[in-house]
């Protein structure tokens, strides 16, 4: 083997460059960045043929000093970090100090500032082959612009795996994207072949952030997401979370900032896809814009050369507030009572409504609501509801009297069901504006949907699907409050596993109890499960007793047994529900669209298909063509 030596300056910064430098967009990230950490408050960005050929970014930030600018493109130099100090509690989007070395690397790059102090700006121009820095006098405000030219004309080999200007320009785009939704108060601009794409005004107001994110992420997002901002132990989430019924086939609108840093990590991902856990279809993605603010000291950077990736302190709790807080925004998700097209941020004191109509607050509960507890009631025959009509009972009780609904001591029948909510009399006209969200029903269709009329016009549910949620959540309900009840196995089960898992199940059995389970150590790698969850008897309990604890040693927490038990609770409900073909009398009706006004998350059922929706009058008159 050849001695040990020393690589040269131009070969140093060409390997780290493939770390930093990918592609154009590469390129655009770290140059957006630097422009940020500037204070720009305004950043234009030239790109032609997809980057490939330029990538110019103009910002009207702090600028260079002349006697700094050949310093600046030198490899480990940045005025970002002075100590260990700050590089423990970072506070900008860049710190390595590599990036523009890296760059100018593999590009003809030029680098004009004017840090305000001097009458005229500089430039200093490098060309990757001898990385030998120019300095020179230019006409610059004050500021800062980069020019790249010619990505990758010194390293062909590298050159050969871009794609082509199309690909390029969007996976630029992207980039483009995602830094322009994490600084409103900042102005932005992009052209490519000399062509405006995008015009972002500078504005920190909500009416300029909502219209940021619905230009670079749709207005069917922004009209279908819900505003989050809750505080809570140093702790703050904000922004936008769509709703259950806007989910995506992939998983391509999520963007999830720490700090105003773009980022992707297993802990974040696992908290939201928790949240959103029981309400989204099989194979479908939520879409977001959420934003995490926590105290730099708390978060580690510092773990990938392009600093997507991240690490916290204190990844249990993090995780918790993520998911509690998205979950109860989600929860909180009720048929609304407003067509107003605004929507009230989900905060600590306010609380969202159904996504179909706009938020309201404070929300005005339903002047009738549902009040019986789940249970083994559902629809059965009989009734004065009509002759051969269905009656929509209760569980442990018999369905109240009330003014043309069924008959008093209804007699239960079928499985999981809902206690009967007292139905408006429909002789009597409802009082101005006290009708509610999902307006009162009119009619049964083929025996499966419910058609109803409201403020805004008319609503279809599918009786099934909403009966199964309304059933759902009850079960659930009442599962918590009574707690996780063991049953002892005839024959406990033992299973072989590493002496780490041993020690962590022998020194925290209170984890295993308040799930169920019962579970002793019976030697050196050996554990012995006596007791499992009642619900849960017929389970593999070995399978789950170790999938438990890979999750309890991977990220400190599992929710193996609560999803056992909501797959479960889940199958009961939909063969407890209302069935198609079963005739509802209108009070009856009228009893189901009560209840899923005071349901959580009953705008989808148990399998994550859409309950009801709304077709307004405006949409029945183009429906229609009428005015045309």
């Amino acid at each position: 083997m050849a001695k040990i030596h020393r690589l040269d300056s131009r070969l140093a910064n060409q390997i780290a460059a493939g770390e930093v430098v990918e592609r154009p967009a590469s390129v655009l990230k770290e140059l957006l960045e630097n422009a940020l950490d500037a204070g720009a408050r305004q950043i234009t960005v030239d790109v032609e043929q997809g980057g490939i050929k330029l990538v110019k970014v103009r910002d009207d930030g702090g600028g260079i000093g002349p006697d700094d600018l050949p310093l600046a493109l030198s490899r480990h130099a940045t005025s970002k970090i002075q100590s260990q100090e700050d590089l423990e509690a970072i506070g900008t989007l860049g710190f390595r100090g590599e990036a523009l070395a890296a760059i100018s690397s593999v590009s003809r790059l030029t680098l004009a500032s004017n840090d305000g102090d001097q009458p005229q700006g500089w430039q200093v121009t490098v060309e990757g082959r001898d990385m030998a820095p120019s300095v020179a006098p230019a006409a610059h405000p004050r500021g800062t612009t980069v020019t790249m030219r010619d990505l990758f004309f010194n390293t062909p080999a590298r050159r050969r795996f871009l794609r082509t200007e199309k690909t390029e320009f969007n996976h630029l785009e992207e980039v483009f994207r995602r830094v322009a939704l994490s600084e409103f108060q900042t102005g932005f601009r992009l052209t490519h072949n000399q062509k405006v794409i995008h015009q972002l005004p500078a504005g920190d107001d909500a009416t300029l952030r909502a219209a940021r994110v619905a230009r670079l992420c749709g207005r069917a997002f922004m009209e279908q997401a819900l505003e989050v901002d809750i505080e809570h132990g140093g702790l703050r989430l904000h922004g936008w979370m769509g709703l259950p019924t806007f989910s995506r086939a992939q998983a391509d609108l999520q963007y999830f900032y720490v700090n105003g840093r773009v980022i992707r990590d297993k802990v974040v991902s696992h908290a939201v896809r928790q949240a959103y856990s029981d309400v989204l279809y099989h194979g479908r993605h939520p879409a977001y814009v959420l934003f995490f603010e926590v105290d730099p000291a708390l978060v580690d950077v510092n773990v990938h050369p392009t600093k997507h990736e991240v690490r916290f302190r204190e990844q249990r709790q993090v995780h918790d507030f993520l998911f509690r807080t998205l979950h109860r925004a989600i929860a909180e998700v009720r048929p609304g009572d407003d067509g107003r097209a605004e929507r009230a941020p989900v905060t600590a004191e306010v609380a969202p409504t159904q996504g179909h109509m706009p938020l309201t607050t404070p929300r005005e509960e339903p002047a009738a609501t549902g009040t019986g507890d789940m249970g083994q009631g559902g629809f059965n025959a009989g009734g004065a509801g009509g002759a051969g009509g269905v009656g929509y009972a209760g569980y442990g009780g018999a369905a109240p009297a009330r003014p043309g609904g069924i008959a008093d001591g209804a007699r239960q029948a079928g499985a999981y069901g809902a206690l009967v909510s007292p139905a408006p009399d429909l002789t009597v006209a409802p009082e101005a504006g006290r009708t509610p969200p999902l307006g009162y029903a009119v009619a049964q269709l083929h025996g499966i949907f419910i058609v109803a009329e409201n403020e805004h016009g008319m609503v279809l549910v599918d009786m099934h699907a909403a009966h199964e949620r309304i059933t759902y959540e009850r079960m659930k309900r009442d599962w918590a409050e009574e707690k996780v009840r063991s049953q002892p196995l005839l024959v406990p089960v033992s299973m072989a596993v590493s002496s780490r898992e041993a020690d962590f199940a022998e020194q925290q059995p209170q984890v295993f109890q308040r799930l169920g389970f019962l579970v002793e150590r019976a030697g050196p790698e050996t554990l012995m499960v006596r007791e499992v969850p009642a619900l849960l008897r017929n389970a593999d309990s070995e399978t789950l007793v170790r999938d438990v604890l890979s999750d309890l040693l991977a990220q400190g927490s599992s929710e193996r047994i609560e999803q056992k038990l909501d797959e479960l609770l889940s199958t009961m409900a939909c063969h407890g529900s209302v069935r198609a073909n079963r005739r509802l009398t209108v009070p009856e009706m009228n009893a189901l669209l009560r209840d899923m006004e005071a349901t959580e998350r009953s705008g989808q059922c148990n399998h994550g298909r859409p309950t009801w929706t709304q077709m307004t009058v405006k949409d029945l008159d183009r429906l229609f063509m009428r005015g045309q």
